[in-house]
Formats: structure tokens, C-alpha cells, sequence
């Protein structure tokens, strides 16, 4: 044996024995199913409101129109005066009345009538006196209200406003496992990729609400699931968490033989193995990035819970949702994903009641 021979052994023990560390075995991977994916929708911040176009301008002093050349002259006795033109006004007399004297009325002043008279007007000090106290008494009970609530409807979400306009962006993830069973899922999906334009917000908030109806409809085909969310407070730093979120799914794929992104719809054929086990579940995949200032989720452990994230996310308004993209797999009804494949490519899901 040479020393080539015994370099190249050499290293093949040493990455058995880090691949055994790492609890890996070198059998070979598992065969990959086919999928479809789906996207639209960016992460750039909305344009801002141009500015308003200023007024026109218009030339000070009377009107003129150009290349027209009005006579003038400095002259007052120009323009003729006629005194006797206008006809003259016949003046009307003024008869001025003389003041006249009127009696003052005269009011008796208030009698004492005893220790317990109050006037009016200590009656009125009295009272703006007790307006005063309450209003120092329950003006800090009335901020700390306010406060407490602001803070409480900040935790439920906050405002409309402020989430849609700032830069805090959640990403979610929502993966549900179907038995092979569901063979129409496929199909549906398949036609909601070739049919809907994604490059429209109208378009994409029609996409995730159809295929949420579309899982929400086959409960009982259910297996597994998964759902994780997570807020940032940039858009660069969504756009990178979601690309990598991305990035790990669609390395899943064997070939991504439906895809529409952009509105651009693109098809390639199915390689069919007949060696691979027979087909067993499909895995359907929900990458969001909305607006929300919260996680919409953390994680699900029942069927009930399952149902409950996917009503959420189908009622979300279309202002609040900024990337969606829909992966699943197999996208062939002909393609097959057995149990081991789905052991071994998504050991992150949870299986649900």
C-alpha cells in the first residue's frame, strides 16, 4: 500500500469518527420528492407621500397678454375728465338727536339675615372651589387609566397604525403533514399557483386565504404540524430570516417542478423512481412576513390549536400581510413521500391529536 493509499484511509476513518460524533451515519440519503412553491410580496418599505406641487404663480399687477404692447403714458391729463359727465348726487340732510337721559335702576343691597346667610357669590366660590378638588383628585386616576390601557392594547398588538407603518416585521412558519390520502390537496394547490397573480396584494391575500380553506377542509387527514414566529425589528432583518427559512425548505425538494414567483409561472416534468416506497403523507408549508408587532403563534400541540393558528392567518387584512410563500410536497399526485423520507427530511414536526 502506498502513501496515498494510506493518506486516503486515514482521512476516511476520520470522518467516520466525526460523523459518528455528530450521531450521522454515512448510509446514503434518502430519495427527495418533488415540490411547488409559490411567492409575492416584498419587504421594502412603502413609498413615501410625494410632496404636494406648489401653487402657480401668477404675474403681480394687472392683467396682460404677451407680445402685446398696452400704451402707456405718465400723463394724468391723458385720459379726459369731464366734470359734468357723472351726474351729481342730490345730498340728503342729517338730522342728529340729542341724547337723552335715562334712570339708572337702583338694586337694594342684600341684608344680612344672620350667622347661617351665605351670598350668592361665596356660594359661587364654594363651588368652584369643591369643581377644583375633584378635578385634582381624579385627573391622576384618569391619566394612570390611560396609561395602563395604552400599555394593554400594546401587548395585544397595538394600533393599526403603528404596525403598519413602522419596522417591525414577524415571520412565521407553518407546516402541516397530510396522509397521501389527500391526493386532491395537490391538485387544488397546483391550481391556485397556475391561476392567481401573486404580483398584486389582492392577489397574494386571495392565495393564503385559499389555501388555508383548502387545509382547513381536511382536518381528519391531519398527522403532524408545526408552527414557529418570531419578530424583528428591521425589514433587512426580516428579509434575511425569511430567505433562510426559504433556503431550508426548498433544499428539501428533489426539483421544484411548479413554481410562480413574481407572476411568472414555470413547469417542469415529474421524474417518477418506481423503487420508492409508496406514497404516505404530503407536507404543505405557510412562510409568512406581516406586520404584526407580536408572534402570532408559538407552537401547536392538538388539532384544535391547528385550526386555530390557520383562522388567524385566513383573517388577516391584506394590509398586513407583506411576503407569503406557499411550499409544498409532493407536487405531483404521481410523486410519493413515504414515512421514513418524512422522519428524516422533517423531524422538527410534532405529531397532533
Amino acid at each position: 500500500m502506498n502513501e496515498r493509499s494510506r493518506q486516503w484511509l486515514k482521512r476516511t476513518a476520520l470522518t467516520a469518527v466525526f460523523l459518528s460524533g455528530l450521531g450521522l451515519s454515512e448510509a446514503p440519503a434518502l430519495a427527495q420528492a418533488s415540490g411547488g412553491r409559490v411567492r409575492g410580496g416584498s419587504f421594502d418599505a412603502p413609498a413615501a407621500p410625494s410632496a404636494p406641487a406648489p401653487p402657480p404663480s401668477y404675474p403681480s399687477g394687472p392683467s396682460y397678454t404677451p407680445g402685446y404692447d398696452y400704451p402707456y403714458t405718465a400723463d394724468p391729463g391723458y385720459y379726459p375728465y369731464d366734470p359734468g359727465y357723472y351726474p351729481r348726487r342730490r345730498r340728503t340732510p342729517v338730522i342728529v338727536m340729542p341724547p337723552q337721559s335715562y334712570p339708572v335702576p337702583s338694586y337694594p343691597m342684600p341684608v344680612d339675615a344672620g350667622p347661617g346667610y351665605v351670598s350668592e357669590s361665596t356660594e359661587n366660590s364654594l363651588f368652584l372651589i369643591l369643581v377644583l378638588f375633584c378635578g385634582v383628585s381624579i385627573l391622576p386616576i384618569l391619566l394612570t387609566y390611560l396609561r395602563t390601557g395604552g400599555s394593554r392594547s400594546a401587548r395585544r398588538g397595538g394600533s393599526s397604525v403603528g404596525e403598519l407603518h413602522n419596522d417591525r416585521v414577524t415571520v412565521t412558519r407553518v407546516q402541516i403533514a397530510l396522509l397521501a390520502q389527500a391526493r386532491y390537496i395537490q391538485d387544488e394547490l397546483n391550481e391556485l399557483a397556475g391561476q392567481i397573480n401573486v404580483d398584486t396584494s389582492a392577489g397574494l391575500t386571495e392565495l393564503l386565504r385559499e389555501t388555508v380553506l383548502v387545509l382547513l377542509r381536511a382536518p381528519e387527514n391531519w398527522t403532524h404540524a408545526r408552527v414557529s414566529s418570531q419578530t424583528v425589528n428591521s425589514r433587512p432583518e426580516a428579509s434575511r430570516l425569511f430567505e433562510q427559512l426559504s433556503i431550508q425548505e426548498r433544499s428539501k425538494f428533489s426539483a421544484e417542478t411548479l413554481v410562480n414567483v413574481g407572476g411568472r409561472v414555470r413547469r417542469q416534468s415529474v421524474r417518477i423512481n418506481e423503487n420508492d416506497d409508496p406514497a404516505s403523507y404530503i407536507v404543505v408549508t405557510l412562510l409568512l412576513g406581516t406586520a404584526d408587532d407580536q408572534p402570532l403563534a408559538t407552537s401547536v400541540h392538538s388539532a384544535e390549536e391547528l385550526k386555530a393558528v390557520l383562522q388567524r392567518i385566513g383573517g388577516m387584512p391584506s394590509g398586513y400581510l407583506m411576503v407569503f410563500e406557499l411550499l409544498w410536497s409532493p407536487q405531483d399526485a404521481s410523486d410519493s413521500l413515504s414515512r421514513d423520507e418524512l422522519l428524516s427530511q422533517y423531524p422538527d414536526l410534532i405529531q397532533i391529536a
